[in-house]
């Protein structure tokens, strides 16, 4: 009966381990499993980005196509002018001083 009953703790005692490698392995695989998942959205989200980036390069592409684009990267790449161009400064306008107020003596002598 002894014999029995420690044949009986041991197997308990190995099956006991076995479960516990086993939940052991499956957090593994799922912490794995959790980071696969969170890089996959992270490459999804680098995946648009470089698309709309594409997208926009295209369309600079098809601008830079005509003359008029040409022109246009020449002329702010270089900062060259046309013959008979001229430049044009815009300068804004001087701020106008602002009335000042009179002391109160005089306000009260411009009423009479």
């Amino acid at each position: 009966m002894r014999a029995k009953q420690l044949r009986q703790g041991i197997v308990l005692g190995v099956l006991l381990l076995v479960g516990l490698w086993l939940v052991s392995s499956i957090w593994g695989i799922a912490g794995k499993a959790r980071i696969a998942v969170s890089e996959a959205e992270q490459a999804r989200g680098q995946y648009a980005s470089l698309e709309e980036r594409k997208a926009k390069l295209a369309a600079n592409l098809a601008e830079l196509d005509t003359s008029r684009g040409k022109d246009a990267a020449i002329r702010t790449t270089f900062g060259v002018a046309k013959a008979g161009e001229e430049v044009i400064v815009v300068v804004p306008p001087a701020p106008s001083p602002s009335p000042s107020r009179l002391p109160w003596w005089r306000r009260v002598l411009h009423w009479f």
